[in-house]
């Protein structure tokens, strides 16, 4: 299993290269399926995982000159404060038992990939759904006028939500927020959005992990296959489009979301 695990690995990173969200969220399933890393541990060593691997990712559309400073802070001081918050008081407060449903009992480790699951079927929905949008520049004065900071704000702060509870970047979410709420083009959405899920995943881990009982080697070696893999997907983006791939790579994030829940309350 942990053969197909590393070979899992590689294909976390070509998806953030190559469609700029729905890597990430393969990863919590790829640790705790695969190399059998408890749940709770697995959301942290998730937030390492991903953080490096999209700084790496986004050091490319930096060279390229694809990053917007002011679009990183907007979305990205709400969402590390939404993160610092979660994991720091909202995590540690789910008690280990929570209760009973029947039969099935609700452990901390169980709600966590109930909720995981719940998040990877509303992943593959936008992605099958794959709306396409008008796109503009970002540095339009129409642009600005219609943007609702308070909207923007709200957004990170959910995306800090998400990635501080459960270890998914949000690619899946910060994309489409950037598109719709800022207008700007999708390949500079996913530039930014990796800077974004690099930076509250950094936070996230070294903010609330105890780095005595941290399995380096497993971390490091996860992400240097997601790191070749990001590459992978980035040198394929420039020869096809991403955008086209999404549906096919939203029904896998779907069977994936439906066999965690079924495995977790069934199985």
């Amino acid at each position: 299993m942990e053969i197909v695990g590393y070979i899992a690995s590689i294909f976390i990173g070509i998806a953030l290269g190559l469609i700029g969200s729905g890597g990430s969220i393969l990863t919590v399933p790829v640790l705790v399926y695969l190399f059998s890393v408890d749940a709770v541990v697995a959301t942290s060593y998730s937030l390492f995982i991903v953080g490096l691997t999209s700084a790496v990712g986004s050091f490319s559309y930096l060279k390229r000159k694809m990053l917007n400073g002011k679009v990183i802070a907007m979305f990205g001081i709400p969402s590390i404060i939404s993160v610092i918050l979660t994991r720091n008081f909202l995590l540690p407060a789910i008690p280990a038992y929570i209760g009973h449903i029947g039969s099935l009992e609700i452990t901390k480790e169980v709600l966590l990939l109930l909720l995981f699951g719940l998040l990877m079927i509303s992943a593959a929905y936008g992605m099958i759904k794959n709306r396409k949008k008008n796109i503009v520049d970002v540095n339009s004065p129409t642009t600005e006028s219609k943007l609702n900071i308070s909207l923007l704000v709200g957004h990170g702060f959910f995306i800090g939500f998400i990635t501080g509870l459960i270890g998914a970047g949000g690619g899946f979410l910060i994309i489409p927020a950037l598109v719709m709420l800022l207008k700007i083009p999708i390949k500079d959405a996913v530039g930014n959005s990796l800077v974004i899920i690099a930076a509250n995943s950094f936070i996230g881990f070294f903010n609330s992990h105890n780095h005595d009982d941290i399995n380096w080697r497993l971390l490091f070696t996860i992400a240097a296959l997601a790191i070749g893999g990001i590459f992978i997907g980035i040198r394929l983006s420039k020869n096809i489009d991403g955008a086209k791939l999404k549906p096919t790579f939203g029904w896998f994030i779907l069977l994936m979301g439906v066999y965690i829940i079924v495995k977790e309350t069934i199985l």
